[in-house]
């Protein structure tokens, strides 16, 4: 098998199984974080260090509402079993980045690997993140070069594929659109939301016998639970609605 034909095969698997697949990493982040001594040498240096890895994954969870919201429908979705793009989206965050989606993964993973403040870690999450999403944006250019042809010949040689260009920023061309950003981003939030108080919690608990944490973890998984609670009503809504749509569709032939 040629190597491009090796690598889309691998590359459309890993899409498929692209949001699973990360977890295989929470074993090595509960490990580093368990280790990781911070706590009882240096308390409030623990304390910044949390919030600026919360930050990262933060901006990374900024850049996907962003891309989400005001990409056009039938784009930038969670699809799984096959590639889809209805139109091909060069503005906004695609106007300074090819892959936008996978940079605010990349953000948003690499704020609760920083957490844990091992080294070591890091170094494997960004050799691991290089070779799975390469194989992963391959396919997906593959797809979209042969559905848009010159156009996205054109877009890609101005664009960079994974670090932004920011001076070539383009105003996205259609308007944010809400109650998708919250229905397609609450997996996200909740990953937020619950990662980074559950590592508080096991690294007070192994390192100081005690479970108390500060404040603002308890205010941060309450935010995010009742967001992802309201993204959950909003999906079943959504869905009771294009079946009443459907129904009356069915009916009116």
């Amino acid at each position: 098998m040629a190597l491009i034909e090796e690598f889309e095969r691998t590359g459309s698997w890993l899409f498929r199984w692209r949001s699973y697949l990360p977890f295989v990493f929470l074993p090595l982040i509960v490990t580093a974080a368990l280790r990781y001594p911070v706590i009882e040498l240096h308390p409030n240096l623990h304390f910044v260090w949390s919030i600026i890895s919360l930050g990262v994954s933060l901006v990374g969870l900024a850049i996907r509402c962003h891309a989400v919201g005001y990409a056009a429908d039938g784009t930038s979705g969670r699809n799984t079993k096959t590639q889809v793009a209805e139109t091909l989206n060069t503005s906004g965050f695609y106007s300074v980045v090819r892959h936008p989606l996978y940079l605010g993964n990349f953000l948003i993973a690499l704020g609760i690997v920083l957490h844990s403040a091992a080294h070591w870690l890091v170094v494997v999450y960004l050799m691991a993140f290089a070779l799975y999403y390469e194989r992963i944006m391959f396919t997906e250019e593959a797809f979209l070069r042969k559905k848009f042809g010159r156009v996205f010949t054109d877009w890609s040689n101005r664009t960079p594929a994974f670090v932004p260009r920011l001076r070539q920023w383009k105003s996205a061309e259609l308007p944010l659109d809400i109650p998708k950003v919250i229905r397609a981003e609450s997996a996200a939030v909740a990953v937020i939301a619950l990662t980074f108080p559950a590592l508080e919690l096991a690294m007070h608990e192994a390192q100081q016998g005690n479970v108390a944490i500060e404040k603002s973890w308890y205010i941060l998984l309450g935010s995010g639970i009742l967001l992802y609670i309201i993204a959950r009503v909003m999906k079943r809504q959504l869905r009771r609605w294009l079946k009443y749509e459907r129904i009356l569709y069915e009916a009116a032939k």
